[in-house]
């Protein structure tokens, strides 16, 4: 089913805005430098909305028999998902200055689709909140929202330097377990998949506790200066 621009969320807008721009210097950059170094970078963006539209698609399931294991088993394709939303801030490793462009333009345009990819994950992270605010209490999920996070660094790190992809655990598993298996009973072993994964989570942490200690903020002060009104 087709919906007009008009018939979106403000949310839905500014999703929707901030991929075009980034499609659109994508687009540019291809006229600018006649490569396409740089298109991957869309790939890697619809990959980041997948959690965001699944997250849309759990609040939809209605109330029936078998509610539970679609909820359950959407969750699990969700969590496969969401590490391809903060995945595209390491994109910025590509980041270089000689490419046929000013290297400002790839700046703006790697961070664009970086923000554009926490956007999508973090508002999906914000809707399983809500979903599972009708079985946990708020601080259950705060410390669930954390581990979350940190369990998106660990496969940000599976993508960027092992290269593996969320399919690949229906693809080739046994593969996928052992690496994972071994860095866990190994540590010592990995110090780089563990530096990554406990900085670049703490990172992830830091921004979305930010954003939505601001956005709380925003509405009780909305709140407050209606009842003074």
């Amino acid at each position: 089913m087709l919906y007009s621009v008009k018939s979106l969320s403000m949310v839905n807008r500014l999703l929707l805005s901030i991929s075009l721009f980034s499609f659109i210097l994508s687009v540019t950059r291809i006229f600018l430098s006649d490569s396409f170094v740089f298109i991957f970078l869309n790939w890697n963006l619809f990959l980041a909305s997948v959690p965001y539209f699944l997250s849309l698609s759990i609040q939809k399931i209605k109330k029936g028999n078998y509610r539970k294991v679609k909820i359950i088993a959407l969750l699990i394709v969700w969590l496969l998902f969401f590490p391809n939303a903060p995945y595209i801030l390491t994109d910025l490793f590509h980041l270089r200055i000689k490419t046929g462009v000013p290297i400002w333009f790839d700046l703006i345009l790697i961070i664009s689709f970086a923000w554009a990819g926490l956007l999508f994950g973090f508002l999906s992270l914000i809707k399983i909140e809500q979903l599972l605010l009708l079985f946990l209490s708020s601080r259950q999920i705060a410390w669930l929202s954390s581990i979350i996070l940190f369990l998106a660094s660990f496969g940000v790190y599976l993508g960027r330097f092992l290269r593996w992809n969320s399919w690949d655990v229906f693809n080739q598993p046994s593969i996928l377990f052992y690496d994972i298996f071994n860095r866990v009973i190994n540590p010592f072993e990995h110090p780089r998949t563990w530096g990554v994964t406990l900085l670049f989570g703490v990172l992830l942490n830091l921004i979305y506790w930010t954003i939505k200690v601001l956005g709380n903020q925003v509405k009780q002060k909305s709140r407050e200066e209606f009842f003074i009104i």
